[in-house]
């Protein structure tokens, strides 16, 4: 495992905290080509008696209301020549250990980490690509559009709480972004894939990134197979959260809910 020190925080909206680390184990890390490419975060409860950096050997015999709390999350940036790794956490008040931990962070604060993972990237032989996502996503699209040519055509729908949440995406040139706000349709699950319906794609060939929460993730699935003849088993295509469920809740049926859609 690995872990860095917060540099500094940025708020980049008023859902989304941006936490820069350095420091610490960084000069070991191996960035990956992906650009969703994520590390595995462990936070530590609050009354924790850990304390980063540790080690497994230190959570023998530990309670469980005090062992570390893992959670994906994507890189926003890696600055290979400051050794600086930039994560965007989606965060609202109290609630959870990331974001909570996000919008406590200071200078010098320590987070411990696995990774990173990933397997996405824009594929250079399409003709554009079409990025889909919440606040949780917005990093990986953000990471996926600052990898782009000037030249590269995307479409991108970006989906936050209301008007005034939106973040600032790069823009190459040739990306058209759709804001849209969840307050606009309140309760409605098809309310993204119905944007998707109604919009008219460019021609030619195009990958696929589709990440949020999981009833909207289903059903803009559900429109690319079935009005745009996507193959969705080879696509970019999983729910990062549910609607109503905790983190733990929502791990524990992810599998089985993920199976169901196929």
């Amino acid at each position: 495992m690995m872990y860095a020190e917060v540099h500094h925080v940025e708020r980049l909206s008023p859902d989304v905290v941006r936490v820069v680390l350095t420091g610490g184990s960084l000069d070991q890390f191996q960035a990956s080509d992906a650009t969703d490419a994520y590390i595995n975060a462990k936070f530590l409860p609050i009354d924790s008696p850990l304390q980063v950096p540790f080690e497994k050997e230190d959570l023998e015999g530990l309670a469980a209301e005090h062992r570390p709390r893992p959670r994906r999350f994507t890189i926003r940036n890696w600055d290979v020549q400051q050794q600086m790794l930039s994560i965007d956490f989606v965060a609202h008040g109290d609630a959870g250990y990331a974001g909570s931990w996000a919008q406590r962070a200071q200078p010098g604060d320590r987070l411990q980490f696995d990774g990173p993972g990933g397997s996405y990237q824009p594929s250079p032989s399409v003709d554009w690509h079409l990025l889909v996502g919440d606040e949780s996503a917005l990093g990986a699209i953000g990471a996926s559009l600052q990898a782009l040519e000037s030249r590269d055509r995307a479409l991108v729908f970006a989906v936050v709480e209301e008007r005034g949440c939106e973040v600032d995406l790069p823009n190459p040139g040739a990306v058209s972004i759709q804001w849209l706000y969840r307050k606009e349709a309140p309760g409605d699950e098809a309310w993204v894939a119905n944007a998707l319906a109604a919009t008219q794609f460019p021609e030619g060939t195009f990958d696929v990134f589709v990440h949020g929460e999981a009833a909207e993730v289903g059903a803009v699935r559900r429109q690319l197979a079935d009005a745009r003849g996507v193959d969705v088993s080879s696509a970019s295509i999983s729910p990062y959260w549910r609607r109503r469920h905790t983190d733990e809740e929502w791990r524990k049926v992810k599998r089985h809910w993920m199976a169901a859609q196929s």
